[in-house]
């Protein structure tokens, strides 16, 4: 086994393991952790700042940021959810979210708007986006779940974050706090978060 497929060995191993602990959950932690998540964002003096935000709804046992959401939807900032592109493979668009939105299940069984052109929302015009993971280690390495879809959604962010720190859209990642890990076997692709916040840590890196 060459390097290369003991690396994707290795992170495949990872996955399953944490996502096995994220599915333990009960649901009274799941909600315990929402709530906790709540209070931790709506503090954060950059999201009371922002206005338009990309966020996910939770799917998998992730940390369900559904309550956050409804507390935008009173403060007046614009939500966007992200949907698969239809035409550019491994790619998202972002679609503004309300309310009464018209919904589909995409193809790995998640909900997402239907497809709305009039509703996109170009990624250079939001402020932040808070990315959905599998496990993160204490450099702000992120694990995702292999589509790559956030590594190139922020890959421009990310390159011209090295300059200029005010580039949008800023990411944060959200994540149970069961999902760090010591290290992450990260791949010259994946882009690293500058923040990550869970239940009952926030984490700058």
């Amino acid at each position: 086994m060459n390097c290369f497929s003991k690396k994707q060995t290795s992170r495949q191993l990872l996955r399953k393991s944490i996502r096995a602990q994220r599915q333990s959950l009960i649901n009274s932690e799941q909600q315990e952790a929402s709530t906790n998540l709540m209070l931790q964002l709506k503090n954060h003096k950059g999201i009371q700042q922002a206005e338009h935000i990309a966020i996910y709804l939770a799917n998998d046992s992730e940390l369900d940021p559904l309550i956050f959401i409804k507390w935008c939807w009173q403060e007046k900032k614009s939500v966007y959810l992200p949907v698969i592109h239809p035409f550019n493979k491994g790619h998202l668009l972002f679609l503004k979210y309300e309310k009464n939105t018209k919904m589909k299940i995409n193809q790995y069984g998640i909900s997402e708007p239907k497809l709305d052109v009039t509703a996109i929302k170009q990624v250079d015009n939001i402020d932040i986006i808070f990315t959905p993971l599998v496990a993160f280690d204490n450099k702000g390495n992120r694990l995702g779940m292999g589509g790559g879809f956030y590594d190139r959604t922020l890959a421009r962010w990310h390159t011209e974050f090295q300059t200029n720190k005010s580039t949008k859209p800023y990411p944060i990642g959200l994540a149970h706090d069961c999902q760090q890990v010591p290290e992450i076997p990260s791949e010259l692709w994946d882009i690293p978060l500058p923040e990550i916040i869970t239940p009952n840590q926030h984490y700058k890196f």
